[in-house]
């Protein structure tokens, strides 16, 4: 599914850490998948309200925390950095789905990172 959502559909994600060799590129696409499928999501399912919103960020933080071994394994983490660019494209897309008012860190609540 394309992404309609203009804003959205030219935003660079996780360019911070594309641009830290601490973090592999392939990884990182990972990352960048989880969030466009998030995006996906909520121009599908279209949440009436921020608790809808939470349920689908949630999921996708989920996604994260299962990434965090493959860092591991790679010999990186989703360490302060990554954590802050990874809620800041999070809050990204909250806003740009007209959640501007969504708490930063309720949208990544169930995070293990």
């Amino acid at each position: 599914m394309a992404i309609e959502n203009q804003r959205v559909a030219g935003y660079a994600f996780l360019q911070g850490m594309y641009s830290d060799e601490f973090f592999p590129d392939h990884l990182v696409d990972k990352g960048k998948a989880i969030l466009l499928r998030l995006c996906e999501r909520i121009e599908a399912e279209r949440p009436a309200d921020l608790t809808a919103l939470y349920a689908l960020t949630h999921a996708a933080t989920e996604e994260f925390n299962a990434l965090e071994e493959e860092f591991a394994a790679a010999g990186s983490e989703i360490e302060t950095f990554a954590r802050e660019s990874i809620a800041d494209d999070f809050g990204f897309v909250a806003s740009s789905y007209g959640f501007e008012d969504a708490d930063a860190e309720q949208l990544i609540a169930t995070r293990d990172w």
